[in-house]
């Protein structure tokens, strides 16, 4: 295939990225932080090869493994309100192909991220470093895990991000919580209705429940 072809395309990606991020704005993605990152990490590196045409449509996608990658509008929703800063610490369950934790390491100090499909972690792993998102230099590390059993400690993190939904509020994720720390999670049975939440811990023990908005995501599994 000759230059302009490649050229052409990356014209298309370009302005399939505009006129999503237009469309986000417009959703109420007003943070620019968040915006800005979603325009730099390109969402067509962690998708299927046959379902890149789609990269920049504003809807989940399969990656395999009975597993998905998010909606651009429903990753962006779901970092902004966990309201990132440049210094902090953001536990991420639920790595899948990397694409929010490539996001993720642009807005914050540190991701540390779990997933418990081993093939999606270490591919995962290949697309960030490919891409110069993952070194040993960088803010990113991945673990194969369940988010059921962390090996962090109590008030370690900022903000952890859930992206598959426990019938319940797992407690172990609310210990890890600094104080004014954020959870964000989707709960509920997936054969029915999920809610996303956002949980703050207040002190030790005391927490603030908002019930955000009806989701679908698969379900947190222990293994």
């Amino acid at each position: 295939m000759d230059s302009d072809y490649f050229y052409m395309q990356e014209l298309n990606i370009q302005q399939q990225k505009k006129e999503l991020i237009a469309q986000l704005k417009k959703n109420g993605i007003k943070n620019e932080q968040v915006t800005e990152a979603i325009s730099k990490v390109p969402r067509e590196e962690f998708i299927p090869q046959n379902l890149k045409k789609y990269a920049y449509e504003n809807r989940p996608l399969s990656i395999g493994y009975g597993q998905t990658i998010s909606s651009p509008e429903i990753v962006a929703y779901m970092v902004q309100i966990a309201n990132l800063t440049k210094e902090s610490k953001v536990l991420e369950i639920g790595t899948g192909s990397g694409y929010q934790t490539a996001i993720l390491s642009l807005l914050c100090n540190k991701v540390f991220s779990i997933e418990i499909i081993s093939e999606l972690a270490e591919s995962a792993k290949n697309i960030l470093k490919k891409l110069g998102y993952y070194t040993d230099k960088n803010n990113i590390e991945i673990h194969v895990g369940s988010g059921y059993l962390t090996k962090y400690k109590d008030s370690s993190f900022d903000a952890i991000i859930v992206t598959a939904a426990p019938l319940t509020i797992p407690e172990n994720l609310k210990k890890l919580l600094k104080i004014n720390g954020r959870l964000i999670i989707p709960v509920g049975d997936g054969l029915y209705q999920q809610e996303l939440l956002r949980i703050t811990k207040l002190e030790n023990d005391k927490f603030t429940e908002e019930r955000l908005l009806p989701v679908k995501f698969v379900p947190m599994v222990n293994s």
